[in-house]
């Protein structure tokens, strides 16, 4: 499954310094009603491309939505921050 979506960057209330993006509503549920092998924290392995860093990483459920985590190096490599919208390519995968 391939999505494509531009969401804003968000940092964690919890924790300074750890930068998110939601994959929106609809998609987040499809994601979620596919069949797969349960994972810790019922994330998923997806494959996710900014610009043009690309990088396997999961995404967590939370409020209706999925969260993809965004690297520090990916954040650098690209020069992109908080409250930046962005564009994303996710390639969910299925295992």
């Amino acid at each position: 499954m391939r999505i494509r979506f531009t969401a804003s960057i968000y940092e964690w209330a919890a924790r300074r310094n750890w930068f998110f993006v939601d994959v929106p509503p609809e998609p987040s549920a499809d994601i979620a009603d596919r069949p797969r092998m349960p994972r810790g924290f019922d994330s998923v392995r997806v494959t996710a491309t900014v610009g043009t860093t690309t990088w396997n990483t999961s995404i967590f459920p939370g409020g209706g939505t999925y969260a993809l985590p965004l690297k520090a190096a990916v954040l650098k490599a690209e020069g992109i921050g908080r409250g930046d919208e962005i564009t994303v390519d996710l390639d969910v995968h299925d295992g």
